[in-house]
């Protein structure tokens, strides 16, 4: 057992999020199959990982769509009215938004993550880059309801939510997440939202399976936050990484998968696994234009406008709330 267990334990429960990964944790790896959700990814090291992945040859996402903002910027810009406040979901690193502001005069930026450190670190270095830009970052678990800063109530809000993390939704998961965001962003909402199209299964696999295994590193971090924050004994190397294609659900499933029979210990609980059994940890969708559509339409959302790359291997859509 990990010799730091109880006093880790200690340390972190009484922290909400903490205590909500604890509860998370133990309720996912006690099903059968185990699961753990994908937004445990995303602690200060999680981030960092997750922005070398968006830099690897193989990983077409990131600058495909940046390709998008670049060069119909002017044009997604121009569904942003004046004086609205841009809530981007999932912030992350930056990139993305000072692309859109390189095409249109943001007055107002909320970045809302769940990793707080690495949040106020970008929100930081937006200010210094953009001083007349007001940024009001958030931190908050983006998937449940959040409340926004005073300073935006009155203005009206875009929706910014880039990098096709739509996809790593379940279907019924998206359309309440995009039902919660129109609900967030209130009366007149309007959202700029990123979605990775079907293509060819090689292309996805290389993606998720990057020659220089900073994928591996990314998912196998989860097993090591489980260590560092919930006093868990993880061997790390008794893991691999594994990430298919998944033709019938139109997914890529990524799985950390134990390579002999071992039990873990965290939190006073004990969880076995066999030999070739995983930890189901994220999916990621690929949409065709249509179907996306439909999920927009579902979840109370109209189409105004939809663009993608000379190769069709991702899209960026503006939304309008329904009436």
């Amino acid at each position: 057992m990990n010799v730091h267990a109880s006093g880790l334990t200690e340390a972190h429960l009484p922290d909400e999020r903490t205590t909500a990964f604890a509860r998370d944790a133990i309720k996912d790896l006690s099903r059968t199959p185990k699961r753990l959700s994908p937004k445990y990814f995303y602690d200060a090291t999680g981030s960092e990982l997750f922005e070398a992945i968006t830099r690897q040859p193989e990983y077409y996402p990131t600058r495909t769509e940046l390709s998008i903002l670049k060069e119909q910027g002017g044009e997604i810009a121009s569904t942003i009215p004046q004086g609205a406040a841009v809530v981007e979901f999932g912030a992350g690193a930056t990139t993305k938004i000072r692309q859109l502001l390189s095409h249109c005069g943001l007055s107002t930026y909320v970045p809302v993550d769940i990793s707080g450190d690495f949040l106020n670190a970008q929100a930081e270095g937006l200010r210094e880059d953009f001083p007349t830009l007001a940024v009001h970052p958030v931190a908050a678990d983006f998937t449940a309801p959040f409340v926004l800063p005073a300073p935006v109530a009155a203005k009206p809000k875009v929706g910014f939510f880039p990098g096709s993390t739509i996809g790593n939704f379940e279907p019924r998961e998206a359309k309440a997440f995009l039902r919660s965001a129109r609900d967030i962003l209130g009366r007149d909402a309007q959202m700029v939202v990123g979605v990775d199209l079907e293509k060819d299964e090689r292309v996805l696999h290389d993606a998720y399976n990057d020659a220089a295994g900073v994928t591996a590193r990314f998912n196998l971090n989860a097993l090591a936050r489980m260590n560092r924050e919930l006093g868990g004994d993880f061997n790390i190397s008794a893991f691999n990484h594994r990430a298919v294609y998944n033709r019938g659900q139109h997914r890529i499933e990524m799985h950390l998968v134990s390579k002999k029979t071992q039990i873990v210990r965290m939190l006073g609980k004990r969880f076995s696994f066999r030999p070739g059994e995983t930890i189901h940890t994220e999916n990621s969708y690929k949409y065709s234009l249509r179907r996306f559509t439909t999920l927009a339409r579902a979840a109370g959302w109209r189409v105004r406008k939809s663009w993608t790359d000379q190769a069709k291997m991702f899209s960026v859509h503006a939304l309008q709330a329904s009436e």
